[in-house]
């Protein structure tokens, strides 16, 4: 059964560029329609736009990611995910970087997939070890530069007049949160926090 092909991108924050991974996605010739991208955390219990790819797959299809922690980024949810496309919805995956957990190998004999399954799991802990790492390092680099006396805060945000007009006019009843959140072009959580703001205005 030959299914459509599609691509997940994540990247991990807003201010992180996507286009690297899509430039590669598109020379595969996926079409620019079913490559998927999501600006969130691996560690998001959210994840909106990739629970839907999930539904939206099919047993046949294919899907490119270009790293394993594109899938999550804790050990658990890796082989969660894996085992729920892979086995449950019979989705083949294509990993651009480890290439040997490609599951659509012409040699799939017992042996194959039992070396697949271990580095599988290694490259799962793997993933899980070096975002703690990472925490570990951010975490230092907080504490030496707070040290120093500089302020680590996250740079307040600059709220325009339309975000502030926009968001009176949802507290006060005037508009709905969709027409709120299509106007501003901003996500659920991001506008609630600038409500808050501005009602302690």
């Amino acid at each position: 059964m030959i299914g459509n092909t599609f691509a997940l991108i994540r990247v991990s924050t807003e201010e992180q560029n996507e286009a690297r991974q899509v430039v590669r996605m598109e020379k595969l010739g996926i079409p620019k329609r079913n490559i998927i991208i999501e600006k969130e955390s691996g560690k998001s219990k959210e994840r909106v736009k990739f629970h839907r790819l999930i539904k939206r797959l099919k047993q046949g299809d294919t899907l490119y990611i270009e790293n394993l922690d594109r899938l999550a980024r804790d050990y658990d949810s890796i082989l969660s995910h894996w085992n729920t496309l892979t086995k449950q919805k019979g989705v083949i995956l294509k990993i651009l970087d480890t290439p040997m957990l490609d599951t659509d190998q012409d040699n799939n004999d017992l042996a194959t997939r039992f070396m697949r399954d271990i580095f599988l799991l290694t490259q799962a802990f793997q993933a899980e070890s070096e975002w703690h790492k990472i925490k570990v390092r951010q975490a230092q680099g907080i504490a030496v530069a707070k040290a120093s006396g500089k302020n680590c805060g996250r740079p307040k945000s600059i709220r325009t007049k339309r975000q502030i007009k926009i968001a009176r006019q949802y507290l006060n009843r005037e508009i709905s949160l969709n027409t709120a959140l299509q106007l501003l072009k901003i996500k659920k959580s991001t506008f609630y926090k600038l409500c808050h703001v501005i009602n302690g205005i």
